[in-house]
């Protein structure tokens, strides 16, 4: 139950609703225990009458009639308040549960990316759904009938025992053996369910893979080896599930026998006690039969709700051990500074520590606002990496990276990023509409600013000839456009943003020379105040910027201007005769 203590928090927080749940519960268990003394008044009644003890016969039907209106208005009277009670516990369920996914999924967005990096989209999905669905019961259906129980017990055997004590003991004898029973079932239950909600994990993620790269198992023709794979892992988590439901079929029966046991000992004990005149009336014994059957479901609950909380703590555990992992990059700044985008990079080192793989060594440069800096090199000479400390997704390892003048860790980081536009090598965008994948960098724009981006992005001909226009909902991940088309609509999500700093990470590389040539001349127009880091493989790409570095295992091996590099030997002067050579033929 420890893990089940984080929760504690929103049950502060919703107290009063669940105080007032539990006042109607217990408004609702009285009137539900007037049912069985009522029935017992009608069977005295009836004895009475039998014994002669009344002999007016339409004084025994005004008795009967009485107590059968009395019946029916506690009955509903019961059902109304049960209603309330229902209505009051499961909508507080709801409310946390709303709660406490908001709380993962905000932790998740604070997380670092190395954190992304170690664990799996499935995973993280699982934990936000299913272990959360399997706490909300733990919040409502458990906690509701565990009220319900524990009110029903505290009435009920508090009256049984005022009428009948000793027949009482008897008939709760079976209780301390459902107890023990009850608790060493949930150990187990609890050691199932834990695996059950790592194997579903395991699931998600291999289906929430397969879906994401179905173009891939398509091309080569591995649908049926990844069928194979997928019911393999189907069949150990449904044998583990069949495990969890076979302890979890004890319950039920196992109250039934105690239940059905108590009331043998009713019978034989509360026969023998009337006979010996021990209890007067006949309608006591009757009573008793009724709360001991009453009693049938709330005990059988206990089982049940004891299941739930096993369920609900291993899935606590679960999320608790993300919650628990704190963000490598932190905001420890409050204040906000305008940036300009003068940015310095001061014998900067980095490593990787998901690979242990040095990006950078010891890297040095300068550039100042308004200035496009490109950048160039083979493969993992570390291009990319220079972009993700600028966005400071991840922290250097040694050296200093200066913003304005300013270490970059001593910038409010919302404040930094929200001065960056940035397209991704990789370039990611939502199942949305167009509009709003680009207005995704500034949410309040205008569609004139939409437009006048996309023109920019030289993506505006290209989208008006869909037939919904801007209006067009994009597939998962953008798969219904081309690449080339996603990488503009990228870019027409950056610039539109208007940032101080823009960060083009080799994003024209699917799209042909002459589209590039227009939107580079674009660029230049719309970045003449702004910092802009150009990543790319091409010369043409990067040679009209104020500066050029040329990297090769994380080191800077050449950097100057387009001219003075294209007159010095070395890589970037045998790249560019390369590429221009290609371009000639």
């Amino acid at each position: 139950m420890r893990a089940l203590r984080h929760l504690n928090k929103y049950f502060l927080k919703y107290k009063y609703r669940l105080l007032i749940g539990i006042a109607i519960t217990i408004i609702a268990r009285i009137f539900a225990t007037l049912v069985p003394t009522l029935v017992g008044d009608s069977v005295d009644v009836v004895e009475q009458y039998i014994n002669n003890d009344i002999t007016d016969l339409s004084e025994v039907k005004n008795g009967l009639i009485l107590n059968i209106l009395l019946i029916l208005g506690a009955v509903l009277i019961s059902a109304f308040f049960t209603f309330l009670m229902r209505q009051t516990f499961i909508v507080v369920s709801r409310f946390i549960e709303f709660d406490l996914k908001n709380e993962v999924f905000q932790h998740y967005e604070k997380l670092s990316l190395n954190f992304y990096k170690k664990n799996r989209t499935g995973d993280l999905m699982n934990r936000i759904s299913e272990d959360v669905s399997k706490v909300r019961m733990y919040v409502g259906p458990a906690i509701m009938y565990s009220v319900n129980t524990i009110t029903l017990f505290v009435v009920v055997i508090g009256y049984m025992i005022s009428i009948a004590p000793e027949l009482t003991l008897y008939t709760v004898t079976p209780l301390p053996i459902l107890s023990i029973s009850i608790y060493k079932l949930s150990v187990a239950i609890h050691k199932r369910s834990t695996i059950v909600q790592e194997f579903l994990s395991k699931l998600t993620t291999f289906t929430q893979e397969s879906f994401s790269g179905i173009t891939v198992i398509k091309a080569y023709g591995i649908e049926a080896q990844t069928h194979q794979n997928f019911t393999n892992l189907s069949n150990t988590s449904k044998d583990k599930n069949l495990d969890l439901a076979k302890v979890q079929a004890l319950f039920f029966p196992l109250m039934v026998l105690l239940i059905g046991f108590s009331n043998i000992l009713v019978i034989y004990i509360g026969g023998k006690q009337f006979l010996d005149g021990t209890i007067q009336d006949l309608g006591v014994i009757v009573e008793f039969i009724i709360f001991v059957n009453m009693l049938t479901w709330p005990v059988a609950t206990v089982g049940w709700v004891s299941s739930i909380i096993q369920q609900a703590e291993a899935s606590q555990i679960r999320i608790n051990e993300f919650l628990s992992q704190e963000p490598e990059i932190t905001n420890t700044v409050s204040h906000t500074t305008p940036i300009k985008g003068n940015i310095s990079f001061d014998q900067v080192s980095f490593t990787y520590d998901d690979t242990n793989i040095t990006a950078l060594r010891k890297v040095s440069f300068e550039i100042k606002s308004g200035e496009t800096i490109g950048i160039l090199g083979k493969t993992g000479s570390g291009k990319s990496t220079i972009l993700d400390l600028i966005g400071r997704l991840y922290d250097v390892s040694s050296g200093e990276i200066r913003v304005d003048g300013t270490p970059i860790q001593n910038l409010n980081l919302s404040n930094l990023r929200e001065c960056i536009g940035y397209v991704p090598q990789d370039a990611f965008l939502f199942s949305d509409s167009i509009k709003n994948n680009i207005k995704f960098g500034k949410e309040k724009a205008t569609d004139d600013e939409v437009y006048s981006a996309s023109k920019n992005a030289v993506v505006h001909d290209n989208i008006i000839g869909f037939s919904k226009g801007y209006d067009t909902v994009l597939g998962e991940r953008g798969i219904t456009l081309s690449g080339g088309q996603k990488q503009r609509i990228s870019i027409a999500r950056a610039i539109i943003k208007e940032p101080s700093i823009l960060l083009f990470d080799d994003c024209l590389s699917a799209v042909d020379t002459e589209t590039e040539e227009e939107i580079l001349q674009n660029l230049n127009n719309i970045s003449k105040d702004k910092t802009t880091f150009i990543v790319s493989h091409r010369v043409s790409t990067a040679k009209n910027a104020d500066k050029i570095i040329v990297l090769e295992d994380g080191q800077i091996i050449q950097q100057g201007t387009h001219n003075q590099l294209i007159n010095a030997e070395g890589y970037y002067k045998e790249l560019y005769l390369k590429q221009l050579s290609e371009k000639e033929i």
